[in-house]
């Protein structure tokens, strides 16, 4: 089960937060401005997804440039995470 939350964490919080969006907003008939609201928390999420989602550096296939760059004198910081 731990696993299950660690890899999919940000998926089950967005909907927890939607869900608890959704049912403030919409406790009565939905009228537009619960409506726009709704559709700007989720746009909202899914603009922090994108911005917050992991991807691949250009030198993470390039170990040989990478052992270079740590022996030539200048500081360097490797990085290492997790795609989840």
């Amino acid at each position: 089960m731990a696993a299950v939350f660690n890899q999919y964490s940000l998926f089950l919080v967005v909907l927890v937060i939607l869900a608890v969006t959704g049912a403030f907003l919409f406790r009565k008939s939905p009228r537009l401005p619960e409506i726009i609201a709704f559709i700007v928390v989720l746009l909202g999420l899914v603009v922090a997804w994108i911005a917050l989602r992991p991807t691949q550096t250009p030198l993470s296939n390039a170990a040989e440039e990478v052992r270079m760059r740590i022996g030539s004198g200048k500081p360097v910081l490797l990085e290492f995470q997790s795609p989840y």
